[in-house]
C-alpha cells in the first residue's frame, strides 16, 4: 500500500526577513506620523519590499500595525529581585526603556491613539492592564515582606513612579537622546532612592 505524500502549501513560503523588515517599518512609520499618516504604502516604501508583498501578509493596516506593534513593544514585565527596591528600580529602568528606547515613539503613539484605532483598543488595554498589575505586585511584595507601611497608598507610590519614569523618557526624547543601558539603570536607581525613602520602614524600627 502507497501513501500519497501530503500537498505543499500553495505559493511560496513567507521570507522572514521580509517580516522584520516590514514590522519594523510599520512600528517607525507610526511612530512618525501617527494613525492619520499610516499607510501600507508608507509601509512598503520604508521597508523596501512592494505594497503587494505586504498585503500577502496582512489583510488590513490594522493587522498590519497591530501585530507589529506586538511583536516590537516588549510589556513591562514582572522582576522577583527579592527587595521592593529593586523591583522597583527593574520597574522604572523597563518603562524609561520601552519609551525613550527604539520603539519609544510608537510607544507613546500607542497611548495617545490607541481609543481612534478599533483593533488596537483591546490589545492597548490587555497592556496597560498587565503593566498595572506587574506594578502593583512588586509593591504589595514589599508590604507582605514588611519593607514597606501598609497603610501606604499604593496607587500615589506607582504615580510617583510610573510619573517620573515617563517624564523622564519624554525629557530624554526631546533632547534628542536615545535610551541608554547604563545611564538608564542609574536613573532608576537614584530615581527610586529619592522616592523611597521617605517611606522605606526602617528595620531596626523594631
Amino acid at each position: 500500500m502507497t501513501t500519497t505524500p501530503p500537498r505543499a502549501a500553495p505559493g511560496r513560503p513567507r521570507d522572514q526577513q521580509v517580516d522584520r523588515r516590514v514590522a519594523d517599518a510599520a512600528v517607525e512609520v507610526f511612530g512618525e506620523h501617527g494613525w492619520t499618516g499610516f499607510t501600507i504604502d508608507a509601509v512598503a516604501r520604508r521597508a523596501g519590499v512592494g505594497k503587494a508583498s505586504v498585503y500577502l501578509r496582512w489583510s488590513s493596516k490594522e493587522d498590519l500595525l497591530t501585530e507589529a506593534l506586538t511583536l516590537r513593544l516588549c510589556p513591562v514585565r514582572d522582576v522577583d529581585t527579592g527587595t521592593v527596591r529593586g523591583d522597583l528600580v527593574q520597574l522604572v529602568e523597563q518603562m524609561v526603556g520601552l519609551y525613550s528606547g527604539e520603539h519609544g515613539s510608537a510607544a507613546l503613539r500607542l497611548g495617545l491613539e490607541a481609543r481612534f484605532i478599533p483593533q488596537l483598543t483591546a490589545r492597548y488595554e490587555e497592556m496597560t492592564s498587565a503593566q498595572i498589575r506587574t506594578a502593583r505586585d512588586m509593591v504589595r511584595r514589599g508590604i507582605h515582606r514588611g519593607e514597606l507601611p501598609e497603610t501606604i497608598s499604593v496607587t500615589f507610590l506607582l504615580e510617583a513612579l510610573c510619573g517620573g519614569a515617563m517624564n523622564h523618557a519624554l525629557t530624554a526624547r526631546a533632547s534628542g537622546r536615545t535610551s541608554r543601558p547604563r545611564t538608564d539603570a542609574d536613573f532608576a536607581k537614584r530615581f527610586v532612592d529619592f522616592v523611597l525613602t521617605p517611606v522605606l520602614v526602617d528595620p531596626r524600627a523594631d
